[in-house]
């Protein structure tokens, strides 16, 4: 059997399997996963383990999985075990999306394919620690997904081991807590507290990840040395038009992308990704989100500059359009 045939059926054997997953998943509930564990005596982190990695292949919700972990195993060792099991889950389906289906997927997705490999190749490990923070991403499909890009799978790997623990933490410590108070343990309230403590703090961990993600601004003497040193910068202004044309005028040279018409345009800068571009706005909250975009895009030096046009008249620079 020829390599493609081999795919074929292994990615055929796959949907079969995922399918039939999805059909049963009301059957894994905390109860068959404590009889299945409880059965394999000492043997039951492993099972555990495998079961976890497995529901994550075959793409079952791993929540209930996580609760039963602290439920079963305590917060600590639940904790380790889970994300034992999640992370082997993850680079499972990691490596099958790479190598059964990324050559396939590559050929038919073109040029969207090809900026998210861009963005996450920009980013690396940054765009990884976001993705498992921020719970708006699906973590099943995500392993998946995060396959078909160029990031290495050492950084994979080691990035969601490492951000998926807060959240691997917080919900194993529920579980237990959700098991303490079935059972009206002495340390209910305790377990209970620390519980909501670490959710609440799960929940802020996002802001933290979006400074990381952050590039540092650049200040608007900084752009004025590039501009008169005649340094090869391309300074786009993403306010309005007619803001760029009125109100604080604009810098000599810039050129004017709204911010609503930039993810359209980005093709027209393809020749920039690894040059010098410069983001200005009115402050800067727009050029900010203007930066993330490019980023995403493969953008390796584009920067935002601290202030705005605000900054730029303060200084009493010259403009135009005013």
């Amino acid at each position: 059997m020829n390599k493609t045939a081999m795919r074929w059926v292994l990615g055929l054997a796959l949907g079969v399997a995922i399918a039939f997953a999805l059909a049963w998943r009301d059957r894994l509930d905390a109860a068959a996963l404590q009889a299945w564990v409880e059965g394999a005596g000492a043997a039951g982190p492993v099972l555990f383990m495998g079961l976890y990695a497995a529901a994550t292949v075959l793409l079952l919700p791993g929540a209930v999985v996580t609760l039963a972990g602290g439920a079963l195993f305590g917060p600590l060792w639940g904790t380790l075990w889970n994300l034992i099991g999640a992370t082997v889950g993850a680079a499972l389906a990691f490596l099958i999306a790479r190598h059964l289906g990324a050559d396939w997927v590559a050929r038919r997705a073109g040029p969207r394919l090809q900026r998210l490999n861009e963005g996450v190749a920009s980013e690396g490990w940054r765009f990884v620690a976001f993705v498992r923070l921020v719970p708006l991403f699906p973590f099943n499909l995500l392993n998946y997904a995060l396959g078909l890009t160029r990031i290495s799978f050492v950084t994979y790997l080691l990035a969601t081991w490492v951000f998926m623990l807060p959240g691997a933490l917080a919900y194993t410590w529920l579980g237990h807590a959700g098991r303490e108070a079935l059972s009206g343990g002495d340390a209910l309230v305790r377990n209970i507290t620390i519980a909501v403590s670490l959710l609440a703090a799960v929940a802020l961990v996002p802001r933290m990840v979006r400074k990381l993600r952050s590039k540092p601004m650049l200040e608007a003497l900084d752009l004025k040395r590039e501009l008169d040193a005649g340094e090869d910068v391309l300074l786009l202004d993403v306010r309005s038009a007619a803001e760029f044309s009125a109100d604080l005028g604009h810098i000599a040279g810039a050129r004017n992308v709204p911010l609503e018409e930039l993810p359209e345009r980005l093709a027209e800068f393809e020749g920039r990704k690894q040059r010098p571009v410069r983001l200005i706005c009115r402050t800067d909250r727009r050029s900010a989100q203007a930066a993330r975009l490019l980023s995403e895009a493969g953008f390796s030096d584009a920067l935002v500059i601290r202030g705005g046009m605000t900054a730029w008249r303060d200084h009493g620079w010259a403009v135009v359009g005013a």
